[in-house]
């Protein structure tokens, strides 16, 4: 018999964390864009850095996401918003081959991704492991917690299953419960 695999609920950021991470690299158009585009799309790091200049439709606020997980093509959301400033990183930095290019041509690493975005966690004070598929994981619970229809979730993450975009909804609903805890009303009674 297999071993069970521990079912464990990924963590996710707060707006007013993702928000405070932004704020720290704001300085650094390229990585506020890289960030901000992670998070605006559901994007894994894989998918940015494969993302090319066409793939963002400025007209329809949609990236094209080309060959992701499981060799699938997708659309996903474009922050309206994120359009201004992207097309300000596109006319400074000019990218050629890729959106997000480290040198012309030359795609950045997961790992310096990685690296700068636990550095602006840090600068943020975020104290809780930060790695750039927890941005992915904010913007469905985020999704959801707006009152995003679950399959619209699902097409926008490229996920095979709706049981695997289902974990989101576990995730919002202890974010967006307004139900009080029954020690709530005996505490305030006691006046603690």
């Amino acid at each position: 018999s297999r071993a069970k695999r521990e079912k464990t609920l990924p963590d996710v950021l707060s707006k007013e964390e993702v928000r405070a991470i932004l704020s720290a690299v704001v300085t650094d158009l390229r990585f506020w864009c890289m960030f901000s585009v992670l998070y605006s799309a559901g994007l894994r790091i894989s998918e940015l850095l494969a993302l090319k200049p066409d793939d963002i439709n400025v007209s329809r606020s949609l990236i094209r996401v080309r060959q992701g997980k499981g060799r699938k093509d997708r659309f996903t959301l474009l922050s309206k918003p994120l359009i201004k400033k992207l097309t300000e990183y596109r006319e400074l930095y000019k990218p050629k081959v890729w959106l997000f290019e480290r040198t012309p041509g030359e795609q950045f690493t997961e790992s310096i991704v990685s690296k700068r975005l636990k550095a602006a966690a840090q600068e943020a004070g975020i104290t809780k492991r930060i790695y750039p598929h927890l941005l992915r994981h904010s913007f469905a619970t985020h999704l959801i917690e707006q009152g995003t229809d679950l399959k619209i979730v699902k097409e926008l993450m490229g996920h095979n299953s709706i049981r695997t975009t289902e974990i989101y909804v576990h995730i919002a609903d202890t974010f967006k419960s307004n139900i009080k805890s029954p020690l709530d009303d005996i505490l305030e009674e006691d006046g603690v």
